[in-house]
């Protein structure tokens, strides 16, 4: 259950900058590569109920999965791997390499009026 360990690490970067801002934070973005495993409604319950009675209390938590890249080796076209058939967009070729999954981010942070 690493998601709890991501819920924790994402909590307390919200705080920080809410913190910083001196403005509650009502809203937050994240980015995760498509091979990353997060369980989306894992991850929000964990962050919920740790961030419960925080200034993140309430706080709505979207979770954007980038779709994995890859690199054609006859064309040299950057394209989505579709798991149920990749190949390139571009030349329809079979020959490619797989680029590094997308990291987790978190991208924004929403906050609300003074």
């Amino acid at each position: 259950m690493h998601e709890i360990v991501l819920a924790q690490n994402l909590l307390a970067a919200i705080l920080e900058e809410s913190k910083k801002h001196n403005r509650k934070p009502v809203a937050a973005k994240i980015s995760c590569g498509a091979l990353s495993a997060v369980n989306d409604e894992v991850l929000c319950f964990a962050f919920d109920a740790l961030a419960k009675n925080t200034a993140c209390g309430g706080l709505k938590l979207q979770i954007e999965h980038k779709v994995l890249q890859a690199r054609c080796r006859s064309c040299g076209e950057i394209f989505g791997v579709e798991s149920a058939a990749p190949k390139c967009s571009n030349c329809g070729g079979e020959d490619f390499e797989l680029l590094d999954d997308a990291p987790l981010l978190l991208e924004q942070i929403e906050f609300g009026e003074k």
